[in-house]
């Protein structure tokens, strides 16, 4: 592992000694880092509005981090890794990577919740919908 700061961020780089592996752990850990963050932000909002914090409540909210960080960083390692697995099968880089990638992620995180196959489909619908649209805006912006 390498870490580099450019501007004031700091990017932490993690080389696993293969394309693929490098880009799942990247999503996850840069996603889980989000969701974590978000979490920890929405606790201690309520921990503001109550106006007190015990240890069950500190306890409760860094299992709410741990398990959203985990659950949203899983989908985007999964989401990372369909999408490059799908860009090298196609042997182009473009936006129909990421629909498919995003349709496959949907429909993979819809089953594996237990999802009915309406459900599944929708999601999957979803998925590919707003990993085209984010793809489109990452080159508009």
């Amino acid at each position: 592992m390498a870490r580099s700061r450019i501007n004031g961020v700091v990017d932490l780089k993690v080389d696993l000694g293969d394309p693929f592996l490098n880009r799942v752990v990247d999503g996850f850990l840069k996603i889980g880092t989000v969701a974590a963050a978000k979490a920890a932000v929405e606790e201690t909002y309520h921990v503001v509005n109550r106006g007190s914090v015990s240890k069950h409540k500190f306890e409760h909210s860094l299992k709410k981090m741990c398990k959203e960080g985990a659950y949203w960083g899983t989908v985007a390692g999964v989401y990372v890794g369909v999408e490059y697995g799908v860009g090298k099968v196609r042997g182009t880089r473009d936006w129909k990577n990421a629909m498919i990638g995003g349709a496959l992620t949907g429909a993979i995180v819809s089953a594996a919740s237990n999802n009915d196959r309406d459900k599944i489909v929708l999601d999957a619908i979803t998925g590919g919908a707003v990993a085209t649209a984010a793809e489109f805006l990452s080159y508009h912006t």
